[in-house]
Formats: C-alpha cells, sequence, structure tokens
C-alpha cells in the first residue's frame, strides 16, 4: 500500500496510507472532516545506496593506481604431421 500526502486548507498537510484501489477516492481531513487535496510527491525509492556512495567516492578522489604484472604469452601448440602432406585436408591426422 502507498502512502499518500494530502493537504487541508484550515489544518495542514496529513500523510495516510491508502490502498492503489483507492487512488482517485476523494480524503476527508482526520481532524475537520473537509475533502483535502492531494499533493503530488515524489516517491523514495532507494535502488542500491552502496553504489551511489561508491560512485560519488570515486569520482572526488585521487585516481587509483592499478599495477598489472607482465605474463608470459602462452606457448603456442603446434600438431606435428606423421604423413609427408600435412597441408592436405585428406592428409592431415585427424583432430578429433
Amino acid at each position: 500500500m502507498p502512502l499518500y500526502e494530502y493537504r487541508c486548507n484550515p489544518c495542514g498537510e496529513f500523510e495516510t496510507w491508502r490502498s492503489m484501489a483507492e487512488y482517485n477516492a476523494p480524503m476527508n481531513c482526520p481532524e475537520c472532516n473537509q475533502t483535502a487535496t492531494k499533493i503530488f510527491s515524489v516517491p523514495n525509492i532507494n535502488l542500491n545506496s552502496g553504489s551511489f556512495s561508491a560512485i560519488a567516492k570515486s569520482q572526488s578522489s585521487e585516481p587509483r593506481l592499478v599495477k598489472h604484472e607482465p605474463k608470459e604469452p602462452a606457448k603456442p601448440r603446434y600438431q606435428s604431421s606423421t604423413t609427408n602432406r600435412p597441408w592436405m585436408v585428406s592428409h592431415a591426422p585427424a583432430r578429433f
């Protein structure tokens, strides 16, 4: 159930929990029982507060130095041929 905000002219603002089916139904003020008007308010949505603080911290601080140690390249694996003409498809050894 969402929380809706209403404004009553004599009494002021108040909040109430209502079902979405009651969205367009008029709301009476709990103090003076007059019809109140709905106030548009921004929803409070917190998607992932941890990532927002990490982004803000990374933009305001010094850049990080990332060190990568060089790795030796992988040695190629060659297939040796046992026939006289390994470049021909019909003479290549079975690879499966």
